[in-house]
């Protein structure tokens, strides 16, 4: 995702160079790169990626790479004294995560140099205004998640070769369910965190491999259960995430939050600031500016969704197995 705009916007951000494999993706990503530097694999001596973090003008990296190249990229931008914001998937499996958030603990002074995660879910208004509605309503009784799409052959979002041909477990539902397990997340709360869960998947379109479709139950630390029902390949609709209370129930579809308590049901449309992505990049200067971290950037929080991913497409190659997480907050 093109993070461009959102690092012009920000009041504690200023561009100073952009690196891409080739020099073509690099020119692609601003029609104005006069007041930029370009790095590339291709550019010749001395405007490789090593050469731009050797650079003492430049103190924090926004990496987006594909999933399986961004480890070494994080690795190396760290270890020059860069702060980062990698994008997510924090890696392509939970192992790999949990080894990079490991030894960024123990070879990199975490006071001085910070790794944050990007995860844009985490800046929905409409998000935030609706985990603020569950908590008023006491305790959770249950939740559902249903997110249906159909991604076709030469969409935009489908015409990238390592989406097409995916090396990664999971194909789409890694890249996008992340997403949708941070947004879960962030409505239940740590009190009601996932503790275990059951899966089963599916490849319904053969361009979409190796699954594009999942449904899953769910079980909370504090009992409660629910069901997580994502396709990238249906013909089915619809987009819904809902929490019931003991006090009533919350529902996010788009950027309308319905409650619904006592049987007197209310909608109020709360508007999103784009994806989230401005607000993310924001925040994320904000707290470089300050000396801080945001506490929704935390590689954590980010291994945390990525976990519930993986155990669906665990448990979905085992039969719809149980499977217990271990690294929910």
């Amino acid at each position: 995702m093109n993070r461009w705009p959102a690092v012009e916007a920000s009041k504690d951000l200023t561009l100073k160079a952009v690196y891409s494999r080739s020099l073509k993706s690099a020119k692609t990503l601003s029609s104005d790169t006069s007041n930029v530097d370009l790095y590339s694999d291709d550019s010749g001596s001395g405007k490789g990626y090593k050469d731009l973090l050797q650079r003492s003008d430049i103190h924090a990296v926004i990496i987006a790479l594909p999933i399986l190249n961004q480890p070494e990229y994080i690795r190396a931008a760290l270890s020059a004294g860069k702060h980062v914001l990698s994008e997510k998937p924090i890696a392509e499996n939970v192992k790999d995560a949990a080894d990079l958030i490991q030894w960024y603990h123990s070879n990199i002074d975490t006071k001085r140099v910070t790794w944050a995660v990007a995860e844009n879910f985490r800046y929905l208004n409409s998000f935030d205004h609706a985990q603020q509605e569950v908590q008023k309503l006491g305790r959770v009784l249950g939740f559902r998640v249903r997110l249906y799409g159909n991604v076709e052959a030469g969409s935009k979002y489908y015409e990238t070769e390592w989406r097409k041909t995916p090396t990664h477990q999971g194909g789409f539902l890694l890249d996008g369910g992340v997403h949708f397990t941070a947004g879960i997340r962030l409505l239940l709360g740590s009190k009601d965190k996932i503790t275990r869960l059951s899966a089963f998947t599916n490849q319904l379109q053969k361009h979409l491999p190796p699954v594009d479709s999942v449904d899953a139950t769910m079980k909370t630390a504090t009992g409660s259960t629910g069901t997580f029902q994502v396709s990238f390949g249906t013909t089915l609709t619809g987009s819904e995430w809902t929490v019931g209370c003991a006090g009533g129930s919350v529902s996010v579809s788009g950027s309308t939050i319905t409650t619904n308590i006592d049987g007197k049901e209310e909608k109020t449309e709360v508007k999103d600031e784009r994806s989230g992505v401005p607000p993310e990049v924001r925040k994320w200067g904000e707290a470089l500016a300050a000396g801080k971290t945001n506490e929704r950037q935390n590689p954590e929080e980010a291994l945390a969704d990525l976990e519930l991913l993986e155990l669906m497409l665990r448990s979905g190659e085992n039969n719809g197995t149980p499977m217990d997480t271990k690294h929910q907050l």
